[in-house]
């Protein structure tokens, strides 16, 4: 039985698993950011 399917399926799921985790913390870090410095200019 060969379970190079299976491996390769599983690795393919964490990496785009991983990316997606990445990019969405990106864009709310992003978004943090923004309204942190909104916080700032309005003194």
């Amino acid at each position: 039985m060969n379970h190079w399917p299976f491996i390769i399926a599983a690795y393919a799921i964490t990496i785009v698993g991983t990316l997606a985790v990445l990019g969405a913390s990106f864009v709310r870090m992003r978004r943090a950011e923004r309204r942190a410095d909104a916080l700032t200019r309005r003194d």
